[in-house]
């Protein structure tokens, strides 16, 4: 963890930290072990590492109070969510105390230097550096069992700090180097950190619980199902009586009109057939007046 801590000096190696450990904190129920340690190593950042853990978290600070109505109990029964709880409530309120966050940052810092000294005079390696933090030689978890594989590639790409130096004044030249010199590196190592974001983003979503999915899935289904509704017919216009009605008169209509054309037709064929008669009498020297009724008028 003291190798956690100097890594957040680094602008990169910082957003690569800080990216997982808020990625830990949001997992879900069961994996409340994973969320237990990423506070811990979050409680131990904020008090040994760079100040921008302590403001960042500060603009997050809300991602940290849900976790104190955080709730999972396991197959016994037993409430193992006590625990994340419980370190939620002292990092917010450690967050919120700025006298207090000094003090412990001031006490932490010096445990560290004398814990990392006490390490060179024995000739302990880095790989047997105990976390140097106060009372807490068995109990805190390396970062390895804290985030196996995504730590290993932080690891590699920033192997200046996986070593520690046999000598305090080593350790705390390698911390400078890692800090940008001039404006121009630090930069660089900014629009590195944004490339390493945005890589990070476009990143495929993990794959999500089983009750999520299944959900998921039926969400979709029934959405497909009501697009795929036919779409109800327009009202018509008319009800089926009054337009039966209306075709009812319409065929009386055409009716009468029929009736009426046969009946005119039949009146000029009487009026054709007294005209060629009287024209007939009229040429066989027949003078005589014959009145010849019709429809209409007499002759």
């Amino acid at each position: 963890m003291s190798e956690i801590a100097d890594l957040t000096f680094n602008v990169v190696a910082f957003t690569e930290v800080m990216g997982m450990i808020w990625k830990r904190l949001n997992d879900s129920g069961k994996n409340w072990r994973h969320v237990y340690k990423a506070l811990t190593l979050l409680d131990y950042l904020i008090k040994t590492g760079s100040e921008r853990v302590a403001q960042q978290c500060r603009e997050n600070v809300y991602t940290i109070q849900t976790l104190r109505d955080f709730q999972f109990t396991d197959r016994d029964g037993r409430d193992q969510g006590v625990n994340v709880r419980e370190k939620a409530k002292q990092l917010v309120a450690l967050m919120r105390d700025e006298e207090r966050l000094k003090q412990e940052r001031t006490l932490a810092l010096k445990t560290k230097e004398r814990m990392a000294g006490a390490a060179a005079g024995s000739g302990m390696g880095s790989g047997s550096l105990p976390p140097p933090y106060p009372g807490r030689h068995t109990s805190q978890p390396s970062m390895t069992a804290l985030y196996g594989d995504d730590f290993s590639r932080s690891r590699e790409s920033h192997s200046s700090f996986n070593s520690t130096s046999s000598s305090p004044r080593r350790a705390a030249s390698d911390m400078e180097q890692a800090r940008p010199q001039t404006s121009g590196e630090e930069e660089l190592q900014l629009q590195l950190a944004l490339a390493m974001s945005r890589e990070e983003s476009e990143k495929p979503a993990p794959p999500m619980d089983i009750d999520e999915q299944t959900q998921l899935q039926i969400a979709l289904s029934l959405s497909k199902e009501e697009a795929q509704k036919p779409a109800s017919p327009p009202p018509v216009a008319l009800d089926m009586d009054e337009e039966r009605q209306l075709q009812i008169a319409l065929s009386l209509s055409k009716e009468e009109h029929q009736q009426e054309q046969r009946s005119r037709q039949g009146d000029e064929s009487l009026l054709q057939k007294a005209l060629e008669e009287s024209k007939r009498e009229a040429a066989s020297g027949g003078i005589g007046v014959r009145t010849v009724k019709t429809p209409y008028h007499s002759i």
